[in-house]
């Protein structure tokens, strides 16, 4: 009895990704038995791309960091996708993005074509030819769906958004900070923009705090942003003119390289709950954890003040251990967080690993 005893403790430990250490926090989340890849690479995926009019297996490569939404009763994932050039090193890729759903947010069928990639249009200047990266989405009250993800033209990374009814037909609005001051951000690097959304009748929606939309935004420090509209930004700026970041790296932790807005963050009777996705730098950090790895993190802000951080997890809640999270374009390990549900009385959170699949761990809800 205490051999099996001891077997299924094991068995739970491994499955669990941490054990909580703050009540404020979401989880604990749990991998899946027998924990697996559900979307990864395939070669037999081919479309014709409009702006060389090749064919071309457009996630031959890699399929990785994952947004994600609850949708008439299934869970859709936007996942970016790269095709297989030879040699060619991260960064070197056209990035597209492809769409899977799932009836029960585990077991995923995916479309055969992108739906979301560089065209010959408006903002062809800005996504060509590095592509469409790393999308989060959140839904509107009304029903819309608000994308935001990373436009790479090989020369500045910009933050973008865009708007569709089903997710397969977007209309892009182009770089969010494009007309703020005369474009004073539009040449700085920006990425990774993870709206505040809140949790009403069972589905996450966009929040609003003081009438305004809030956006956590921004590597290797985290930022601020507000909207009224959800397509025009503003970042949150100090009484100088200078962004303020709100989260930024910390010796001596496993966040001690860089940090990078998660999912979109979730608005809680604690607080403002930010999961971030965290770099490791072996030197000033965790000894043990090694260079470069991504490991995901937990903050909460004030409900009230956005800006204002109320508390932070010291150790990462989720970390890459298992072989296809530490194997493929990122050899240091990822768990990439990107995509975050509520469905059917769980939490669902979807991450990158190692830039070359996706990953799922689960929570109860309350």
């Amino acid at each position: 009895m205490k051999k099996s005893l001891s077997f299924i403790l094991l068995i739970f430990s491994f499955l669990t990704v941490t054990a909580q250490d703050k009540t404020w926090m979401l989880g604990p989340f749990q991998r899946p038995e027998a924990a697996k890849p559900i979307i990864s690479p395939q070669a037999g995926s081919t479309f014709e791309d409009p702006m060389t009019a090749r064919t071309v297996a457009w996630e031959s490569m890699a399929t990785f960091n994952p947004a994600a939404i609850a949708r008439n009763g299934e869970v859709y994932v936007l996942y970016r996708a790269e095709e297989k050039l030879g040699d060619t090193g991260i960064g070197g890729h056209t990035s597209r993005i492809g769409l899977a759903k799932s009836a029960d947010g585990f077991a995923f069928v995916r479309e055969s074509e992108p739906i979301f990639y560089p065209k010959d249009d408006n903002q062809k200047e800005f996504e060509w030819t590095g592509g469409t990266e790393d999308p989060r989405i959140i839904e509107t009250k009304d029903g819309v769906y608000v994308m935001t993800y990373t436009q790479w033209n090989r020369d500045v990374p910009r933050l973008a958004v865009a708007i569709s009814k089903d997710l397969r037909h977007w209309e892009k609005h182009g770089p969010i900070f494009k007309d703020w001051k005369d474009g004073k951000y539009h040449n700085t690097e920006s990425k990774s923009g993870a709206i505040v959304t809140e949790l009403k009748d069972g589905k996450l929606i966009a929040a609003k705090i003081a009438g305004k939309y809030w956006m956590y935004y921004g590597v290797p420090h985290i930022w601020l942003a507000t909207s009224d509209d959800l397509i025009h930004w503003q970042p949150v700026e100090n009484h100088e003119g200078n962004r303020v970041p709100v989260l930024s790296p910390r010796a001596g932790y496993f966040d001690s390289w860089l940090v990078e807005a998660g999912p979109p963050p979730v608005l809680t009777e604690d607080g403002i709950v930010v999961l971030y996705n965290a770099g490791n730098s072996q030197q000033v950090g965790v000894k043990n954890l090694g260079n470069r790895v991504y490991t995901g993190g937990q903050a909460l802000f004030s409900a009230t003040e956005p800006w204002k951080l109320l508390d932070r997890v010291e150790k990462p809640f989720i970390q890459p251990t298992l072989a296809f999270e530490k194997s493929g374009q990122y050899p240091e390990g990822t768990t990439f967080l990107e995509g975050l549900v509520y469905f059917k009385g769980k939490w669902l959170l979807y991450y990158g690993t190692a830039d070359s699949m996706v990953g799922v761990v689960s929570a109860e809800g309350d």
